[in-house]
């Protein structure tokens, strides 16, 4: 597959959603053709996992990382290696390791969890928002609806086993400073992995 594959994980109130659409604005002002998607997928599986995470009561524990998965391949095969063939881009807010940390953070066997998704394709690269613990919680506290993995010992369980993770496509970015330097220092990682891009492309973030 031609295309490149980033993707941004991290805890609940991490700032994922938010540093991936400055990336993805950044890398479309340099020109590139760029995708940008997420997980859960807005597709009828997804659509299901999200309304779940809203219901006082869920699946089992391996039921709802299943849930997942099944919505992941899906993706996978409509949307992901499409794209890659034809050699695009993509930006995705979370991926696997969103199963692997959650679920296990629920106490499902981790290696279960990585053999399942051993399948699917690997990102070039993975951004780990990752500020101190406090400010996601300060963060998830200011939402109006909370899903079931926002209760904060959950949270801590999941910040823990994303700070403890070791891969050298993965890097760790503080999004506790401001938007504009912490979008600055996610596009010079990106370039330093695949090549500069002009300076232009930074995108101005308010």
């Amino acid at each position: 597959m031609d295309g490149k594959f980033i993707v941004f994980d991290g805890p609940d109130g991490s700032g994922t959603t938010r540093q991936c659409a400055f990336l993805v604005e950044s890398l479309r002002k340099s020109g590139k053709k760029v995708l940008q998607t997420a997980e859960p997928t807005d597709s009828k599986i997804g659509q299901e996992v999200r309304g779940m995470l809203l219901h006082d009561t869920m699946p089992s524990p391996d039921a709802t990382q299943l849930l997942f998965c099944a919505d992941r391949a899906n993706h996978v095969s409509t949307v992901l290696e499409p794209a890659l063939r034809k050699g695009q881009t993509i930006v995705s807010d979370r991926y696997c390791l969103s199963t692997i940390v959650y679920g296990a953070a629920q106490g499902i066997d981790k290696e279960w969890l990585e053999s399942i998704n051993a399948k699917f394709p690997k990102p070039d690269i993975t951004f780990i928002t990752l500020p101190p613990f406090d400010v996601c919680m300060e963060r998830l506290q200011r939402r109006k609806m909370r899903d079931q993995f926002e209760m904060e010992n959950f949270q801590r369980r999941v910040y823990e086993n994303y700070k403890s993770i070791e891969d050298p496509n993965v890097i760790f970015v503080d999004t506790s400073g401001s938007k504009k330097m912490t979008a600055d220092f996610v596009l010079r990682q990106y370039q330093e992995h695949f090549g500069e891009i002009s300076e232009e492309s930074t995108v101005k973030v308010g």
